[in-house]
This record gives C-alpha cells, sequence and structure tokens, in this order.
C-alpha cells in the first residue's frame, strides 16, 4: 500500500486495465424511445382536442374530414419530434465541451487525465471543488469533506476519514486526499441506483406555466366558439351534421396548432446561437429567463478581468523587485530595488512556490497554467528569479496541508523545516506583529488595482500542527506578492450594453475592497457615487440589505459564500431577476438561490456546473449580456407568434361569423377542410420560421420585458388591425369573384362550380395576405423593408414553401375538388395579389401611428407647457 500511495500506477497498468475494464462512464441517461415521445406529441392537450374533432368528424360521417384533422395531428407531432431532437444533439454536443479531468498519480508524479479514464487501482489526488470520478477508498486525508448529497439526501457535507470509501459523483467540499479507486463505470454505487431511477420530470419553469395559460385560454375559447356556432347552426335549420360540421372547423381553426413547435424552436434556435459564443445552456428554459434579468452580481476574477495572472511586483522588509513580463514564461525583465533584495525576494518566490499545488507548464511551444492561475503565477515567479521548480517541487514537497479557508481567507503547508502561510493580507498581517511599511506596501498595490497575497514562515521544530490555527504560531512576514489581472477587452462595452437594457451590476469580489475599487473604476463598472462595501459590514436585516445593494454599479468587497447567498436572496425580495456568477465548490448555494446561475467553464469547479442553469465556457461576462438579448428575443418572438396566428384566426372565423348573422343564407366563403389546409400549408412553417426571428437592435436599449405573452399590443394588432384586414378582403374577393360569375345581389347565391372559383378567390386571399402577415409581424413598430427581408434566413424559404403548397391546394384537380376550390376568376387574382400591398401599407400606417402617438406623448411628457396654451 505504501507503495502504491507514492508511485500510482504505470502507464502500462492503467492500459491494460482501462482495455479490460473499459471507460470509466456511467450508463448513458435513457432517453425515452422515439415511439414513446411520439406518442407523446399525439397526445398533449392540443392532440386531444383535435382527436376529439376528428371522431366528432367521423361520427358525423365525413370520413375526409377526420382523414385531414389527424394529418394536422400528426405532422405537428412529427415536426415536434424533429426539434426536440435536434435541441438534444445540440445539447449532446455542448456537454462534450465540458470534458470532466481529474488527478491522478502515474508513474509517480501528479497527472491530468480524462475522468473516463480513470481504472481501478488509480490513486485519485483529490482536492476541494473536484468531484469523486469513480469509486474508492481514502488512503489519506487532510480535513476532508466531502457533500454526498446527490446519494445521501444530507444536506451538510461530512467529514471521511482515512479507510472510508468515497464514491462516484459526490464532491469534495473542504480539504484534500488520495483515494484508492475500487470501482469504476457501471460498477459504481451511483450507476446502480441511476439504474433503478427513471428521469425525474422537472418542474414548471414560468415560461411554461405561462404558455400553459395561453392555450388553456385559446382552447377555451375555440371551445366556447364551437359550441355556439353548433348551437347557431341548429337555430337556423341547418341538419345536425351539418352544424358538426361547422362545429368542427371553427374549433380547428382558432387552435394554436404550431405554438408548441414554434417555442421549442425558438428556445434550441436561441441556444445554438450562445454556443457559437461559447455559452453553453444546461435547460433550453433558461434562454427565455435569462432575458428577464435586472440584476446580475458578478465576480471579479476571469469575469471581468482575464484571470491571466502575472506577478508584476514582490515586496518584502529588505527590498523590492519589478517583473515586466506577461505570462507564464520563465523569463522576463527584472528590476531590484536595491542588491541586497535578491535574496529577500527569492526567499519570498520559493516559500509561495511551496505553498502552490499549481504551476506553469509549458505545452506546445506555449507556457500555461495547470491549476490554479494565481498559483501558477507564483511558479512562474519562482522560475524568473531562477528557481528551479520541478526539481524543488520533487525533493521540498509539503508532509502536510491546511488548503484555504474561505473564511479564514488564508492556507498553511507543513514543510520538513518550517511551516508557511500564504493569504490575503489583511488575514496574514495581525499574525505577523505590527508592520507600519508592510501595511503602507498593501495599500500601494491594491490602490493600483492589483491582487496582493501575503506569505509568512515560522521554524517548524519538529511539532505537526493539528489544524490551521497552531501553523500561525510565531510567523515572520516573508513579504508581498502582487499580482496582475487585466480586464477583458470588451468588459466596458458589455457594462454599457447592461446600463442601457436597464440590467443593474454589481461586483461580488473575494479581494481586497481596494483592489476591487480600483478594478471596477478602470472597466468603468462604478460611478463616482457608487458604494464600496465589505461582506462583514452588510445588513443582517434582509430588507435593509437589499436597500443597500439596489445600486447599479455597487461592489462588494471580502463576500464569503454564505453572504452572496443572502445578496441573491435580498436583491430577489425586491423583485429583481438575478443573475449570479460563481465558480466555487461554495458557490453553489448563490447559484441556486439565483434565478439564473452562471458558471465558469473553464475555472470553474464541478460543483458550480452542477448548479448552475449557465455555463460560460470561456468566463466571458460578454456571455450573459449575450444571453440576455437571446433571452428577449425568445420572448418576443413568442407574442410574434400569437399575433401572426390570431390574425389568421380572424380571417377565417369571419366566414362563419357572416354566414351565422345571416341566419345561413349567405353562403360560408371558406369551408372546414380549406381552413385546415391553410394551417398546414401557410400557418405552420411561417410560424415557426418567425420562432428563429434574430434579435432585434433595440432589444437592449430598455428594460427587460416583462407582462403577459398576449398583450394589448398582441391583441390590437390582431383582433383591431390585421384580422379585421384579412377578413374583409377575403370577403371582397369572394363577393367578387361571385358578381364576375354573373351573380348580383338579388339574385340567388350560385352554387357548384361558380362557388367553388369565388371560395377559391377568398381561400387564395388569406394566403397572399398572411404570406405579408408573417413579415409584418417580424415587428410591432417597424416595417418589414426596414428590418432586412432576408435577415430572417428561415423565414423567405418558409414563406414561398406555403404559397407553393397553397398553390398546389388550388390547382391540383383532386386536391381543388377535396377542398370544395376551383382557380379563382380575374377579379378574384386582382383582390388577392393585392391583399399584399394592401396589408404592407395598412401596416406600416397603423406602426406610423402608433409611433408617432409615442413620441408626442413623450414630448408633452418632457414639456408638459407645450400645446395647452400656456406661454
Amino acid at each position: 500500500m505504501p507503495d502504491v500511495m507514492t508511485r500510482g500506477l504505470t502507464t502500462a497498468e492503467a492500459t491494460e486495465r482501462r482495455a479490460q475494464g473499459g471507460a470509466n462512464k456511467l450508463p448513458a441517461a435513457r432517453r425515452p424511445s422515439i415511439a414513446r415521445r411520439l406518442l407523446g406529441e399525439l397526445t398533449h392537450f392540443f392532440a386531444l382536442l383535435l382527436w376529439g374533432a376528428a371522431v366528432l368528424a367521423f361520427l358525423a360521417k365525413l370520413p375526409q374530414l377526420s382523414v385531414a384533422i389527424i394529418a394536422v395531428i400528426v405532422l405537428n407531432g412529427v415536426f415536434s419530434l424533429i426539434q426536440q431532437a435536434r435541441a438534444d444533439r445540440a445539447a449532446d454536443r455542448l456537454q462534450e465541451m465540458l470534458p470532466t479531468r481529474v488527478t491522478v498519480l502515474r508513474d509517480g508524479s501528479r497527472r491530468v487525465i480524462e475522468a473516463e479514464d480513470v481504472v481501478v487501482d488509480d490513486v485519485l489526488l483529490l482536492e476541494s471543488g473536484d468531484r469523486v470520478p469513480a469509486d474508492a477508498v481514502v488512503l489519506s486525508q487532510n480535513r476532508l469533506l466531502v457533500d454526498s448529497s446527490m446519494l445521501t439526501g444530507e444536506s451538510e457535507a461530512g467529514a471521511v476519514a482515512a479507510g472510508e470509501p468515497l464514491f462516484a459523483g459526490t464532491f469534495v467540499v473542504e480539504g484534500d486526499s488520495r483515494a484508492l479507486v475500487t470501482a469504476i463505470g457501471q460498477q459504481t454505487r451511483l450507476a446502480g441506483i441511476t439504474r433503478l431511477t427513471t428521469s425525474t420530470r422537472k418542474p414548471d419553469t414560468p415560461l411554461t406555466r405561462g404558455l400553459r395559460g395561453v392555450v388553456r385560454l385559446i382552447a377555451a375559447i375555440a371551445i366556447g366558439v364551437g359550441v355556439l356556432f353548433l348551437l347557431v347552426s341548429v337555430l337556423v335549420g341547418n341538419p345536425i351534421q351539418q352544424a358538426f360540421v361547422f362545429a368542427i372547423g371553427v374549433t380547428v381553426a382558432l387552435v394554436p396548432e404550431a405554438l408548441l413547435p414554434t417555442v421549442t424552436l425558438s428556445l434550441a434556435w436561441g441556444s445554438e446561437q450562445m454556443a457559437k459564443r461559447q455559452i453553453l445552456v444546461r435547460n433550453l428554459e433558461a434562454v427565455e429567463t435569462l432575458g428577464s434579468t435586472t440584476f446580475i452580481c458578478t465576480d471579479k476574477t476571469g469575469t471581468l478581468t482575464r484571470n491571466q495572472m502575472t506577478v508584476v511586483e514582490a515586496w518584502t522588509p529588505a527590498g523590492s523587485l519589478t517583473i515586466d513580463g506577461a505570462g507564464y514564461g520563465p523569463t522576463a525583465q527584472l528590476t531590484w530595488s536595491s542588491p541586497i533584495a535578491e535574496e529577500s525576494v527569492r526567499r519570498l518566490a520559493l516559500a509561495g512556490e511551496r505553498c502552490s499545488t499549481g504551476y506553469a507548464e509549458e505545452v506546445d511551444g506555449q507556457w500555461r497554467a495547470h491549476g490554479d492561475p494565481m498559483e501558477a503565477a507564483l511558479d512562474a515567479l519562482a522560475r524568473r528569479v531562477g528557481i528551479d521548480t520541478v526539481e524543488d517541487r520533487r525533493t521540498g514537497s509539503a508532509e502536510l496541508r491546511f488548503p484555504f479557508d474561505p473564511r479564514l481567507r488564508r492556507m498553511a503547508v507543513v514543510l520538513a523545516d518550517e511551516i508557511v502561510v500564504k493569504g490575503a493580507p489583511d488575514a496574514v498581517l495581525p499574525l505577523c506583529g505590527d508592520d507600519p511599511a508592510a501595511h503602507q506596501a498593501v495599500d500601494a498595490l491594491t490602490a493600483r488595482g492589483l491582487r496582493v497575497l501575503a506569505i509568512a514562515a515560522s521554524p517548524r521544530n519538529g511539532r505537526t500542527p493539528r489544524d490551521q490555527h497552531e501553523c500561525e504560531r510565531g510567523l515572520r512576514l516573508l513579504g508581498l506578492v502582487a499580482l496582475e489581472d487585466p480586464p477583458r477587452e470588451d468588459i466596458s462595452r458589455s457594462l454599457d450594453a447592461c446600463r442601457k437594457a436597464g440590467v443593474k451590476v454589481a461586483m461580488v469580489t473575494g479581494d481586497h475592497p481596494a483592489t476591487a475599487r480600483a478594478i471596477a473604476n478602470e472597466v468603468r463598472l462604478r460611478s463616482a457615487t457608487s458604494p464600496v462595501l465589505l461582506g462583514a459590514d452588510l445588513p443582517e436585516d434582509e430588507q435593509h440589505l437589499a436597500a443597500v445593494l439596489d445600486h447599479d454599479g455597487v461592489v462588494i468587497a471580502r463576500v464569503s459564500p454564505e453572504d452572496k447567498l443572502r445578496i441573491a436572496r435580498a436583491l430577489r425580495s425586491r423583485g429583481h431577476v438575478v443573475a449570479m456568477t460563481g465558480d466555487g465548490v461554495n458557490d453553489a448555494p448563490a447559484l441556486h438561490e439565483s434565478d439564473i446561475g452562471v458558471a465558469m467553464g473553464r475555472s470553474g469547479t464541478d460543483v458550480a456546473r452542477e448548479a448552475a442553469d449557465l455555463v460560460l465556457l470561456d468566463d466571458s461576462f460578454a456571455g450573459i449580456v449575450a444571453g440576455i438579448e437571446q433571452g428577449r428575443a425568445t420572448f418576443v418572438n413568442i407574442r410574434r407568434f400569437l399575433t401572426y396566428h390570431l390574425t389568421d384566426n380572424v380571417a377565417e372565423l369571419a366566414p362563419f361569423l357572416v354566414w351565422a348573422l345571416s341566419g345561413g343564407l349567405f353562403p360560408l366563403a371558406l369551408g372546414v377542410l380549406q381552413i385546415i389546409a391553410l394551417d398546414i400549408g401557410t400557418d405552420t412553417l411561417s410560424a415557426v420560421a418567425l420562432g428563429a426571428e434574430p434579435p432585434a437592435k433595440h432589444l437592449l436599449e430598455g428594460p427587460p420585458v416583462h407582462g403577459r405573452l398576449m398583450n394589448r399590443t398582441v391583441l390590437r394588432r390582431a383582433f383591431g388591425v390585421l384580422g379585421p384586414l384579412e377578413a374583409v378582403l377575403s370577403l371582397t374577393a369572394f363577393v367578387l369573384s361571385l358578381m364576375a360569375l354573373g351573380w348580383r345581389p338579388a339574385n340567388p347565391f350560385p352554387t357548384g362550380h361558380d362557388l367553388a372559383m369565388a371560395s377559391g378567390a377568398a381561400f387564395i386571399t388569406v394566403v397572399f395576405a398572411q404570406t405579408a402577415n408573417v413579415f409584418a409581424c417580424r415587428s410591432s413598430s417597424r416595417w418589414p423593408g426596414a428590418l432586412g427581408w432576408v435577415t430572417n434566413r428561415l423565414l423567405v424559404p418558409a414563406a414561398f414553401i406555403g404559397l407553393a403548397f397553397s398553390l398546389a391546394e388550388l390547382w391540383v384537380p383532386p386536391i381543388a375538388r377535396l377542398l370544395g376550390q376551383w382557380n379563382p376568376p380575374l377579379w378574384g387574382w386582382v383582390v388577392a395579389l393585392a391583399a399584399m400591398p394592401i396589408l404592407f401599407g395598412v401596416d406600416a400606417l397603423d406602426k406610423y401611428r402608433r409611433t408617432h402617438r409615442r413620441r408626442r406623448r413623450a414630448s408633452s411628457e418632457a414639456h408638459p407647457g407645450r400645446g395647452s396654451g400656456a406661454t
């Protein structure tokens, strides 16, 4: 066993065991089969409504209508299935971008490998933040705390002693450990639970609940209006069979068959667009939720900055060193303050390197950080002052390590002859006695926006500390190390975009307040009046805390994980939709508590990524802004679809309304089968294309879009402008076609071929009007030409396909006879072709009037005396 602890497996042994035992993978999460998914798509609420209509049509001895309705159900079901499969494939591809890696002992040295390459008898080197990749037994440990909540349900992390088991899927919350792998992949305890557990249904998101409310309302209206027309039809003397046909037609016309496919495509489209910008969406509904964000609590390191640490200055009581050279390479320009400073700085650099597990390594000719970038920068400092860090790690490794404690803000290592403590200056300097020069140096360095570490040491004198507090006796300050982490180039633009979007941003960091203030000022996050607060000084009362925090540009420094959780709760209590970033193990509660948890893909721990809704694969704050824009676009796209669908409903219902008001004397301009053909051939593809409408430029020029999906604008445009216009155009084409065929108001209405030609005119007029309408619905304030006709790359093909399908329904004799229509006369075509420019013109006029009225209202509010007779 001692040999295993110090050497681990050899590469040859590991390769042989990998070939025999296979990959360390859990059983793949089994998604429902294609047949089961299709069954679900054919039996949801709307599908059941249509199935009922199909049964009624069959009972009414109309088999053609029954088959047509079933075709609607099947086509929509297959389309939704395709969209969900596409989203699943996108999620699979994205998940592959986040490989889980683990550190093991191989051939006597530390190696980072893919988790799936772990084999039985591997020695795992686990630290705080790691996810345990396989079942194992602890060989040695140092203050090891493990979160096993996913297996046991216990919310508190528990201590694990040497000889006790660790299980795959659990998380190391604190401490470090060496553990011997006993089972991998499908032999682990977690795999057994996975096999026994069926996938549980996630709680409904606000988007899901909102959509359910909309569709239930529309369904209730559809059924109510259908029953009403059934009664009217019977009262005017129509046979019960014909009355059923009318009722079914009305019901089918009002059901938004394309709603769910449209939403699915819109979310999947948004997720894929975000993936192109290195943003992983862990559930599709989070795309829309992010669009409602009103407050972002962001970390500093890696999010606002590049997380590319470089030591730029080392201060000791004997003198200092200034380093000019970015990156982690071993060479840089060194400037010493005095000849006697060199020995003390080398002593400081050696202690800092020994107090770290991260290091710099050369990969493909480039020096990169392995592990914590800050510790890699300390390793690079040691190399630059002439220390062979590789040899030192081999010969001078720590005998005992007390990991960084986020509450104490320091760590310690026990070496052969001394004890070294590293941490925040205000946590280490008080342990070393009062040194005014050190405090002055800290103030000067932090004022420049540098991150400062204090390093102290004490002789070991043969003692072995039992805890970190025993490491802090008799410490002597070795010096200070100042690190620079330059801001990201795009951060100022991203913060400006947040302000224009009405989204407040706060910096929540564990850094020194002076450092946090300097970085916040440099990136223009805070204004001159924005407060800089300390985590320890935050009010205990939640409402008081919320009032203190509810400012744009506020900076909260020296924040503990518990503080982040309180901050999220307090802001939510004031009605904010909070996005919280985090990368550490202890950030998980805050990520859960916030509306949108955002984890770091590069620097974040597995715990944080599991708790998050969104993962920034490149750790960039700009990704959050892009997500907000895409989320707002998704919400607006759903409104666009509702406007488009309800407009079509009005045009389809108008012939039934005229028929009912005339007591059945005026013939139906559109029949039930024609309405279904309109829904299949025109509505569905175009509605789905609206779901892929790219974000408008103005989406980030105002506060988040809140309120009901079917708001006043949607209802006014659908029922007050566009819908009635389509209905008038359709009925006009119908009447003018009848007159062109010889009918006069005093005469009886024609039947047979002439009526079929007039009905064809009404049908094709609705088709052309809806083609124009889908472009008009792209914006509620701008006409389509201002948006660019081809900026939505799915819409033009969808519109052409819809037109081609509808013309086939009109010109192919068997289909036309089935639908009860025929090629219209010239006047019918004149009205149909005029429908597009007329609708564009009325829509543009309506948008102009609304925009002009809004500007006049804004002007009168800004200058209340104007226009009122005041002088």
